[in-house]
């Protein structure tokens, strides 16, 4: 049987005071953040190094990332080396059937303030965007991959290796034919709903409730669960009655905004939470089912449980609402900013070209022009297809960033009274460009791919981007491209840093570093590096 509860004011405080090895019950906010404190800090005692695993991972990163917890930085640092490492020994590869691997590392990721497009050079959203093998493992494929993609409201990957490509609305239309005709859901498909599988589904139709097959389906599954509910207020997976359950029904009513005192789920005067603190041990861990000793999935979960109980009762983001999680994690190791940085206002409002209407690079290109960063060739035209010389880039960039002019260079081949000449030695000056030699410039000559990253990535470092890349991650960035040996030796980190931070497009077929760049492909790099530095 389970433990029988007592008020948590008074037995809380006697727990926590004088170690009684006795049973909780949460009602009072106050009471739940002492509670959580105690697991928080047990959890990162028995989970001192998280790994990417399903057990002492991702779910106790979760968990404690949206605790508002005592926990040092550190902890989350160590997560994401070891995430990079574990990925990047895979080859971005987690497993070849289990695809909620990646949605729960990308989660973990969001979490912490992370990109999980970017591990190691590797996407881990990508897979999520194969239709076929997400759904492969049953319904929790297609839950916890909107779950994941909508915790950081992501974009649904595009990925030409998948059979079919997924969308999220496919995911949803999946899981709703999945429903059980008593309004839940479960692992086979069929038989009677599972208090866990269908607290997972809700959460991950959360979102979509405007739609009315979704909110129809949504309002039975609640109905389901409600007629589930037992007199204690928790649930039995499989006849068993378990903590797990709790948990996600918990997550699921946070996510859907319903409060936990809704009449549909309070039995005998029972809350869930009230359930939950059943499991919960006085030296912060949660037992899996009744009088059992603590169990470190059960802990995990029944600790995340908590917390998104202490989120609504506070007004927070829900437990998987992520958009108030800010970059917390050394993967952007910022520099200091170079204090001559200015942002380039509108000056010329709606400026645009009639040769770029339609054009993919349109946006960006009317961008920097209302702003004077560029400009056209004459007469309406931007020639978004012609090549661009040295000098002209270099004074791009220095628009771009709203740099002083300056006169002092060493080429002799810029010569004083040149439109130019203050333009390049202002990006010498500040680093962002060099000569064809140590007196030459060559300021009419082209400009080529490769060197058009160099020069962006000498910028990013300027906004106080870091722009170094180990070696492996430079690798597994630019062997993602079939002509990536022909990228010059001295280009190699400057290309890859600006494909990881999506200056370059990813989507490209090949890199054609020694190509002559375009007037389009600047315009959309610079763009691209002014929204990354917050100078557009």
């Amino acid at each position: 049987m389970r433990k029988m509860k007592c008020g948590l004011s008074v037995l809380l405080a006697l727990v926590l005071t004088f170690g009684l090895s006795v049973p909780v019950l949460a009602a009072d906010s106050k009471d739940l953040q002492k509670a959580i404190q105690t697991s928080a800090a047990y959890l990162q005692k028995t989970v001192a190094a998280p790994q990417v695993s399903s057990i002492g991972g991702e779910w106790a990163v979760i968990g404690l990332a949206r605790s508002g917890a005592d926990v040092p930085e550190k902890y989350f640092e160590t997560y994401y080396e070891t995430a990079v490492e574990t990925v990047t020994k895979k080859k971005g590869v987690l497993h070849a059937k289990k695809y909620t691997e990646y949605s729960r590392v990308a989660l973990a990721l969001t979490a912490i303030g992370a990109d999980p497009s970017d591990v190691g050079g590797y996407d881990q959203l990508k897979p999520l965007a194969d239709f076929e093998k997400v759904t492969w493992q049953g319904i929790n494929g297609p839950a916890w991959a909107l779950i994941a993609l909508d915790s950081g409201k992501y974009e649904m990957p595009v990925n030409p290796d998948a059979k079919i490509q997924a969308t999220r609305q496919m995911y949803v239309d999946e899981i709703l034919s999945r429903q059980l005709t008593d309004g839940g859901w479960n692992l086979s498909g069929g038989g009677s709903a599972d208090p866990d599988v269908t607290g997972m589904v809700l959460q991950a139709l959360s979102n979509y409730t405007e739609q009315p097959a979704v909110k129809k389906a949504v309002e039975q599954a609640l109905t389901c669960l409600s007629q589930m509910q037992d007199e204690t207020g928790g649930f039995s997976s499989y006849d068993t009655d378990t903590s797990e359950s709790v948990v996600q029904v918990i997550v699921a009513l946070g996510e859907l905004g319903i409060d936990l005192t809704d009449g549909r789920f309070v039995k005998n005067g029972n809350t869930l939470l009230d359930a939950l603190m059943g499991y919960w041990n006085p030296n912060g861990s949660f037992s899996h089912t009744g009088a059992a000793e603590g169990n470190q999935m059960a802990t995990e979960q029944g600790f995340y449980g908590m917390v998104a109980a202490q989120r609504a009762m506070s007004g927070k983001n829900s437990l998987y609402r992520m958009e108030d999680v800010t970059l917390s994690v050394a993967d952007e190791k910022e520099t200091e900013k170079n204090s001559d940085l200015e942002k380039t206002e509108v000056t010329e409002a709606g400026k645009t070209f009639a040769d770029i209407q339609g054009h993919p690079a349109q946006d960006a290109i009317e961008a920097l022009a209302s702003r004077g960063i560029i400009s056209g060739m004459g007469e309406d035209l931007f020639s978004p297809d012609e090549t661009m010389t040295r000098a002209q880039f270099a004074s791009i960039m220095v628009r771009a960033l709203g740099l002083p002019m300056q006169s002092a260079n060493p080429f002799s081949d810029v010569k004083k009274g040149e439109w130019y000449w203050s333009a390049v030695g202002a990006a010498y000056a500040h680093g962002l460009v060099s000569g064809k030699t140590e007196t030459t410039f060559d300021p009419n000559g082209t400009i080529t791919r490769q060197e058009a990253a160099s020069m962006v990535a000498r910028a990013a470092k300027l906004c106080g981007m870091d722009t170094k890349m180990e070696e492996y991650a430079i690798q597994n960035m630019l062997t993602q491209f079939a002509d990536y040996p022909s990228v010059g030796k001295w280009a190699r980190e400057s290309v890859a840093f600006c494909y990881s931070k999506d200056i370059l497009d990813r989507n490209d077929w090949n890199i054609e570093p020694a190509r002559n760049i375009t007037r389009s492909e600047i315009a959309q790099m610079v763009c691209n590096l002014l929204q990354q530095a917050n100078l557009l």
